[in-house]
């Protein structure tokens, strides 16, 4: 059986550690190093061997899951990185796989089916578990939402809208109007209401037909 090596990056050093004990009892599986946020592992891959799979937490201090995984894509597109987090939310599923995620996975996964995944993402496969299956199939059958405003939307929320249907998240919305977070997080919010949509994916696909 061929080995396979994990970098386990994540900002609880109990949960690293229990990772680590966990893996480590599985044959075919090296656990080569961790790393408590973005920062870290980012040093560590450029310092060490490239490991064959990183499980990556969401949301970390100082450089979270997210942008770690894009920088990764940009940097160390030879590992595949699946996220390994306790948050199951439109925002995280789908900007996290648009970051590059090679799976998504709850921290309550069964070890077996952890172990599972860590093998089907060295090899290149993608790894959902089902929660994050579960919404894409839903987005995927969801009827097209209408593409006539029932209420128009301010020039700032237009630009706000446009940033979510490129896949944007709150933070990268917020970097790029020079605002902050929780201004943009309000403005997605109106949005919302506003046109009637349920959430940052219905929306991001109204803006996909008002553009078509």
């Amino acid at each position: 059986m061929t080995s396979v090596s994990v970098l386990i990056v994540d900002d609880q050093i109990l949960l690293r550690q229990g990772l680590r004990k966990l893996l480590e009892i599985e044959e075919g599986i090296e656990v080569v190093g961790d790393a408590a946020d973005g920062i870290e592992a980012l040093e560590f891959l450029a310092t060490a061997t490239p490991p064959n799979v990183a499980l990556v937490d969401a949301r970390m201090p100082r450089m979270d899951g997210i942008e770690l995984i894009a920088r990764m894509r940009a940097e160390h597109p030879e590992v595949p990185a699946v996220i390994l987090t306790t948050f199951d939310d439109d925002e995280l599923v789908f900007g996290g796989l648009r970051a590059g995620a090679r799976g998504y996975l709850l921290k309550d996964v069964p070890p077996d089916e952890l172990v599972l995944a860590i093998r089907q993402a060295a090899r290149g496969e993608t790894v959902l578990g089902g929660p994050a299956a579960d919404r894409l199939v839903a987005t995927l059958n969801e009827p097209a939402p209408p593409v006539t405003a029932p209420e128009t939307l301010s020039d700032r929320e237009w630009e706000v809208a446009r940033l979510v249907g490129e896949g944007a998240t709150n933070r990268e919305i917020a970097r790029a109007l020079f605002i902050t977070e929780g201004t943009a997080k309000n403005h997605v919010t109106s949005i919302l209401r506003k046109l009637d949509l349920r959430d940052r994916t219905a929306l991001a696909l109204w803006v996909g037909r008002d553009r078509g």
